[in-house]
């Protein structure tokens, strides 16, 4: 991802969904303009999900993502269709696509009234118009009384231009809800907010991490004047400010440094804590982290990371954090650890810790969370437990929850 891309969590996700050889494949390319799967008449040519980013107007920018069928009866079948469905509740629209020629909807009935039933936004493509009569569309009309179906044709370029304009409109139409805000909105214009960034051996070279220019971005959005230090500065500067920031927000890993140097008359939270309120259940989590004090000895304790990235020596997943949590309790655990989009279906743990999910799509973040509480799991964030084990967990929410005096 380059510094001009949205990234990937942050784009509005929109999946097709369907048999083999209904043309999903087909219909990606043409709604995308490029030859981005590889479409195939044998069935099952698409076995792992396909994503396109684009920019969609008047929607902005998207993430479309093909999924394998969902009448794959292979030996691995079973688990791409369960893949499937667990990428149909991570999207922000599902768009079931039908082949023109069949006559067997069960399946795809299956799925829609799991659609329905989530409350998952949705539209239904019916492919290969080309090959289909007026009574043939009736067919289809009558099997789904209560649809609005889109008939198309991949094949054709005049109709994948109708279908983006349709597809526009319907998703501008349907998605176009409140927008999130990661920075608390009280934070007022030209006035300083401070972000400590701290810069170590397991820091990218040459650029912040995604939650830092994330965070960036919003102070600047909201007209504020944005003052980025390393933590071993931080002192020097507020020393040098002509007035007290209105918000500190620091790397999770320097909340005991920097909460030891910024007046308690000062907000003060973390990157990883903003992440939480925005992309997950912030009570939820909070409410997670009291489990670490009434976790017995060897409890097992599975920490969670969004992204995939090669460990450091001191890497806060693997290395720092248990290690944080065993000088805190005075107590050994059985740790383990999942990146990327490796997330258990049925968790085995006392506890869960996960990242601020950065790189992860809200609905992805949430489907986690939803996930351990179904499995009877406790979940927290990892910037929550920092900031409950230096005894700062209410000062580092505070200004989540209230206006401060200014």
């Amino acid at each position: 991802m380059s510094l001009q891309d949205t990234p990937s969590g942050e784009r509005v996700h929109i999946g097709l969904f369907g048999r083999r050889n209904a043309g999903k494949s087909s219909l990606l390319n043409g709604i995308t303009g490029q030859s981005v799967a590889i479409v195939s008449e044998e069935k099952g040519t698409t076995t792992d999900p396909v994503k396109k980013a684009m920019e969609f107007l008047p929607v902005g920018p998207v993430l479309w993502i093909d999924t394998p069928g969902l009448d794959d009866d292979s030996t691995l079948g079973g688990k791409r269709v369960e893949k499937t469905r667990q990428w149909w509740q991570t999207v922000d629209m599902a768009l079931l696509v039908l082949d023109g020629s069949s006559r067997d909807f069960s399946r795809e009935k299956e799925l829609l009234a799991e659609l329905r039933q989530a409350h998952k936004p949705y539209g239904i493509l019916v492919n290969k118009e080309d090959q289909m009569q007026d009574e043939d569309k009736d067919f289809f009309r009558q099997a789904f009384p209560e649809e609005d179906i889109v008939f198309t044709c991949a094949k054709k370029p005049e109709a994948m231009e109708q279908l983006r304009d349709v597809l526009a409109k319907k998703c501008y139409e349907t998605l176009s809800g409140e927008k999130r805000e990661l920075l608390p909105d009280w934070i007022s214009p030209k006035k300083p907010v401070v972000l400590v960034v701290p810069v170590d051996s397991a820091a990218p070279k040459g650029r912040l991490i995604l939650p830092q220019q994330m965070v960036l971005r919003a102070v600047l959005d909201k007209g504020a004047y944005s003052i980025v230090t390393k933590e071993t500065e931080l002192k020097e500067v507020l020393e040098t400010m002509g007035e007290k920031p209105q918000l500190v927000i620091t790397d999770s890993q320097a909340f005991s440094y920097v909460s030891s140097i910024v007046s308690e008359a000062v907000p003060l939270t973390s990157f990883s804590i903003l992440m939480a309120r925005y992309k997950g259940d912030l009570k939820r989590q909070v409410e997670g982290a009291d489990v670490l004090d009434r976790l017995e000895e060897g409890a097992k304790i599975l920490i969670s990371e969004g992204c995939s990235h090669h460990r450091q020596c001191d890497d806060i997943g693997t290395v720092k954090l248990p290690g944080w949590i065993r000088n805190y309790t005075g107590k050994n655990f059985h740790f383990s650890f999942t990146s990327g989009g490796e997330f258990p279906s049925q968790p085995e743990a006392d506890l869960i810790i996960h990242c601020g999910g950065c790189t992860l799509h809200e609905k992805e973040m949430k489907r986690r969370i939803r996930q351990a509480e179904e499995s009877g799991i406790p979940m927290t964030n990892y910037g929550i437990l920092i900031a409950k084990m230096n005894g700062i967990l209410a000062r580092s929410l505070s200004p989540l929850t209230d206006k401060p005096c200014q």
